[in-house]
């Protein structure tokens, strides 16, 4: 009886062992011996890839890596910043100062993405005198470019608190003097929650903004209504910023800084 408890524990052992997955020798299938699978790299190891790949002057090698982080829906305004300088480097302007911008929208107060682009933007062809905007819109614009959103957010949040704070210490605050220091930091401290609320709400804006976009091509003709046989209005040169303010089928009717409208093919440009 013994006997038979110890055989059937025995197989039973062996039977698990031969249960267990083996991580280092996956089971290969007729077709995946005659294809090689792509290999799996981590994102670290993609960075890795691509820093050494730039250093080494190898900057179409550094923009794929690059690219397949972004694959896997991984953004930041560092890896937009990197890959726009390999393709700068790649002289692929426009791709490059798409990249800027992209980098720019997430971390607007960056002064190096912020140089680099206007470094960028300074050897492209086309010269475009842009229409005078109100100086006190320019100045507030200036202000909110320099931080992020987030950061705009959290100062919000931190307005709020501080006002919060102020008003239960105007209500329970014996003395007149502290009762004053409580309504007027209340009333400091709400109009920063306000402008800091609105500027948090104006980058959120435009990072979602889908209305920008670079010309991509060496070159592209500008035409007076979305078709190919239609008359040129101008033409556009790789790394041109245009506003987008409607959509045909394969065709943007874009605008340029000075004012000028016309028809652009929708391959020729990308959204920020």
């Amino acid at each position: 009886m013994m006997k038979k408890i110890i055989t059937s524990l025995l197989l039973l052992i062996s039977g698990f062992a031969t249960a267990q997955p083996t991580e280092l020798q996956p089971a290969m299938g007729a077709d995946s011996l005659e294809t090689n699978s792509p290999v799996v790299t981590t994102p670290d190891q993609l960075w890795d890839q691509a820093s050494t790949a730039y250093i080494n002057n190898d900057f179409h090698g550094a923009i794929k890596a690059y690219e397949q982080l972004l694959a896997q829906e991984l953004s930041s305004a560092k890896l937009y910043y990197n890959l726009g300088n390999a393709y700068f480097k790649d002289d692929q302007l426009g791709q490059a100062i798409l990249c800027y911008r992209r980098a720019l929208r997430l971390a607007p107060g960056n002064d190096d993405i912020r140089y680099n682009l206007s470094v960028a933007e300074a050897r492209t062809k086309d010269t475009i005198e842009q229409i005078p905007e109100f100086f006190l819109s320019e100045w507030l614009r200036a202000i909110r470019h320099t931080m992020s959103c987030t950061a705009w957010s959290l100062l919000s949040l931190g307005m709020l608190i501080i006002a919060l704070a102020s008003v239960l210490f105007f209500l329970l605050a014996q003395r007149l003097t502290w009762r004053k220091a409580g309504f007027y930091g209340a009333l400091v401290a709400g109009v920063l929650f306000v402008v800091t609320t609105i500027f948090a709400a104006g980058e959120r804006r435009e990072i979602l903004d889908r209305t920008q976009a670079v010309v991509l091509s060496n070159s592209a003709a500008v035409k007076s209504s979305p078709d190919k046989s239609s008359a040129d209005l101008f033409v556009l040169h790789e790394g041109t910023l245009v506003r987008i303010t409607d959509q045909l089928d394969d065709w943007y009717e874009i605008s340029i800084a000075d004012g000028k409208k016309g028809w652009l093919e929708a391959r020729k440009i990308e959204i920020i």
